[in-house]
């Protein structure tokens, strides 16, 4: 018999679904994880397998690049959930179980080196797609000015009520400008350690990776080094980058790069994402009542404080930062 979680609508829909997709009713169905999003996951168990199902509600999510993105990365090699049946219009996937194990939860002192060049060596793997093959978005100025705009909006005036600086702009230019300047390959968008799942075999299993762009190929290594629930020491993430760099440069990519131009770019994309993440946050918090990720502004900012603060380029952000005693406070 089916496990019921709760009495709500789409539930009783996803009994329906299941009893289309599995001659048996005899499952059993238990609720897996949640996200940022609307979506959600269970855990079908049939005797000793399991699947994932994925609920998206249509009226929010649109599960039809999570198909398209997953089935390409599925097909050339990539560690992707299998995606086993689907249904677009009613917003349900039955997926391959990666496991209760993020990569979150492993790490470790002891266990950090080989998990991170587990996770390098499939962003490599990633990068060598054939991007030509699959229409994705470009990560193009638009996109990055719309994402940076999310800290003046939603950190600075509605979380913190501070006036916004004239300079933010010419900081933004700089860091579009260094996106524009990078290879430009798939990018996962949100490659770190709560979506690679730690699993028995071919670890890291990769997830979220739904909002796929064409873009700087530094992204998804600072999201994965510069993780905002997780951080390590510089010289750490100094040999994890040297040893991308080098594995990238075996395999074919950024051939006449030196470590000097690539920790660079590697810094000044991670000011991007960071200064974006933190208008995620608060916007999680203030629009979608998911306050929890208030919890991860500190290490965050921290990012922003220490990049802002090594590269004359961004002095006045850096001065900035200093000076605004809310900022101080977090």
């Amino acid at each position: 018999m089916s496990s019921i979680i709760k009495d709500d609508t789409r539930l009783n829909e996803i009994h329906h679904w299941l009893k289309t997709v599995f001659p048996s009713t005899h499952y059993q169905l238990e609720p897996a994880s949640n996200d940022a999003s609307f979506r959600r996951y269970f855990r079908v168990t049939i005797k000793a397998d399991t699947w994932i199902l994925m609920d998206a509600p249509p009226a929010q999510e649109d599960t039809k690049p999570f198909i398209k993105v997953g089935t390409f990365l599925y097909d050339h090699g990539i560690h992707v959930p299998k995606i086993y049946q689907h249904d677009s219009a009613a917003g349900f996937l039955l997926l391959s179980d990666f496991g209760n194990h993020p990569y979150l939860n492993k790490l470790n002192e002891h266990s950090a080196d080989n998990l991170y060049k587990a996770a390098i060596d499939s962003l490599i793997n990633i990068q060598r797609c054939p991007s030509q093959d699959i229409d994705l978005p470009i990560y193009n100025n638009a996109l990055l000015l719309q994402e940076m705009n999310l800290f003046p909006a939603w950190f600075l005036d509605k979380h913190l009520d501070i006036a916004i600086p004239d300079f933010l702009q010419t900081t933004f230019n700089h860091l579009i400008s260094n996106a524009n300047e990078q290879p430009q390959v798939i990018v996962h968008r949100d490659y770190h350690s709560r979506n690679l799942m730690h699993t028995i075999e071919n670890s890291p299993g990769i997830i979220d990776f739904q909002d796929a762009v064409i873009g700087a190929i530094t992204y998804d290594l600072v999201s994965l080094l510069r993780d905002c629930y997780i951080s390590w020491p510089d010289d750490q993430i100094s040999h994890w980058i040297q040893y991308y760099l080098s594995t990238a440069q075996q395999k074919g990519l950024l051939t006449n790069v030196s470590i000097a131009q690539f920790t660079q770019w590697f810094d000044w994309m991670g000011l991007q994402r960071h200064i974006k993440v933190l208008g995620i946050f608060c916007r999680l918090n203030y629009r979608d009542s998911k306050a929890n990720y208030m919890n991860d502004l500190p290490l965050t900012l921290a990012y922003v404080r220490k990049i802002s603060a090594k590269y004359s380029e961004f002095s006045e952000l850096s001065d900035f930062l200093q000076q605004q005693p809310q900022i101080a406070a977090i």
